[in-house]
């Protein structure tokens, strides 16, 4: 098992993103400690890459991000990135991939949990903010600091921010670009627990594996319902949830889920 700490062997084209399966739970890893896991293009087209992996596969059931290194990520390597938006702003999801972010093309199905340290700026925030589940080392420090560099969040910020958090506190960190602590990302709800340093890692996929063994079909509908909610309001939502519940209610692993409440066991899904 690949740790965030551990080392590598040289390769000649290292990847800028680990993927490795983990039972049902694709660990998806940064991997440009170099550069404090800054963003460039390839990072963000090979990041799509995985995200269309865990979304093809019927195997895997949820997604698990961390970076390898001391920090999460420093943001996006403008150098590298700014030179490629045109006139339609940026692309990044090569055929079969999916925006990580969820602001444009097709959307992710299955959850995913994250687990951040060191430096988590700018993209970094709104990876979580697309995420279901965050995890933070209690030293990390967040930034939203698009505005000194002259462009707004275009990861969901914006969006999902405020949403998340607040109005008022999402501003005062979006419109200000100042630095905050993970007790202030958890005070306001951006992340569900504070961990010791060191232990984020851990922590994080021990709840992407909890997350795996429930019922996936009935995980996606929760999540997806959760969503529709978000995006078209609480009677869409609504008026979704007793066909989603008799499509469940004759699935096998509603049946799997009835006899181990029954039976005092645990529940083995398989997904159908």
């Amino acid at each position: 098992m690949i740790r965030p700490t551990e080392q590598r062997p040289a390769l000649t084209e290292t990847p800028r993103i680990t993927v490795e399966r983990d039972g049902h739970v694709l660990r998806i890893g940064f991997n440009r400690p170099e550069k404090r896991n800054a963003a460039d293009y390839r990072l963000l087209s090979e990041l799509a890459v995985a995200y269309g992996e865990l979304e093809n596969d019927p195997e895997l059931r949820v997604g698990f991000v961390f970076a390898h290194g001391d920090h999460f990520t420093g943001g996006l390597d403008l150098a590298d990135v700014a030179p490629r938006i045109g006139a339609d702003g940026l692309e990044i999801a090569p055929d079969g991939g999916i925006n990580p972010w969820q602001v444009s093309g097709r959307q992710l199905s299955k959850p995913v949990v994250i687990a951040v340290q060191g430096t988590c700026l700018t993209l970094g925030i709104e990876l979580i903010l697309a995420s279901d589940i965050a995890v933070a080392a209690e030293s990390t420090t967040f930034g939203q600091i698009e505005v000194a560099r002259g462009i707004l969040p275009f990861g969901g910020a914006t969006i999902r921010f405020p949403r998340a958090v607040g109005w008022g506190n999402a501003m005062r960190w979006i419109l200000t670009g100042d630095s905050f602590d993970a007790a202030e990302a958890h005070r306001i709800g951006l992340v569900q627990e504070v961990v010791p340093d060191g232990t984020q890692f851990d922590r994080g996929l021990e709840l992407a594996r909890r997350v795996a063994a429930q019922a996936p079909l009935a995980v996606q509908a929760a999540l997806a319902n959760a969503r529709l909610a978000v995006r078209e309001g609480d009677a869409a939502a609504e008026a979704a949830l007793q066909p989603a519940l008799v499509r469940l209610a004759s699935s096998e692993d509603a049946r799997i889920g009835m006899t181990a409440f029954v039976t005092r066991t645990e529940a083995e899904f398989v997904g159908r």
